[in-house]
């Protein structure tokens, strides 16, 4: 079997598992009230608050996690369960999003990097895979250019860049949402570890997502080598 494809399978094994994992981790810490009984909302306006924020107004979204943060409107978007819930799940998730609100007001590097980058990301999202396709298709019926290819390459390359922009922003939010509900005893020392593993499986699920995206951008990279060499 080829290695790529083996790469493939336990990438996708392993976000399944981790998926999985976050979901029972949602699902058991909604049953584990936070100290002082706060929902997710009192979490965030609190939160927000404390960082001298106010002009970001929190919204009640559908969905389950769904929650996220969107800085060019300023809203705090927050999930039924997240919004109402006055569990720790739904504390560790209100305060990563308000970590994402913190980011933005206070200029944070990574953040405006990645936002930067968005116009073109959401550009290449929309042609790279048929791009990629036409390039291969070109090269299976015998072309002896791989430009094609390589164009939807580099479109894809930008995507996988983004996704390790990605990761440090997240890292960041969580570590600034851990820090604030432990110092604000949203949370006691059981219940704080709980939280800081539900976080820590979301993230999880942003690396394997950042690598897989490098797996495939290699695997394309390989193709269009081979198509080089020959």
């Amino acid at each position: 079997m080829n290695i790529y494809w083996v790469i493939f399978i336990g990438l996708m094994v392993l976000s399944l598992i981790i998926s999985k994992s976050l979901s029972s981790a949602f699902n058991s810490y909604s049953n584990i009230p936070t100290e002082g009984y706060l929902t997710g909302k009192q979490v965030a306006e609190q939160m927000l608050r404390d960082n001298d924020i106010y002009d970001v107004t929190i919204t009640c979204i559908q969905g389950q996690l769904t929650d996220h943060y969107n800085p060019i409107k300023k809203t705090l978007n927050l999930s039924q369960a997240v919004y109402n819930g006055n569990s720790v799940a739904a504390a560790a998730v209100a305060a990563h999003e308000c970590g994402h609100a913190v980011q933005h007001a206070q200029g944070y590097a990574w953040l405006q990097l990645r936002s930067n980058m968005v116009p073109a990301v959401n550009f290449a999202s929309k042609w790279v895979q048929w791009i990629l396709l036409a390039g291969i298709i070109a090269l299976s019926i015998g072309s002896h250019s791989a430009t094609l290819l390589w164009v939807g390459i580099v479109l894809f390359a930008l995507t996988t860049l983004f996704s390790f922009v990605t990761l440090p922003v997240e890292i960041n939010a969580s570590a600034r949402a851990l820090a604030w509900i432990e110092n604000h005893q949203i949370t006691n020392p059981q219940s704080h570890q709980k939280a800081k593993r539900a976080l820590r499986l979301a993230a999880y699920t942003y690396v394997v997502a950042a690598l897989s995206s490098l797996a495939t951008l290699l695997y394309y990279v390989s193709i269009a080598m081979g198509r080089s060499r020959d």
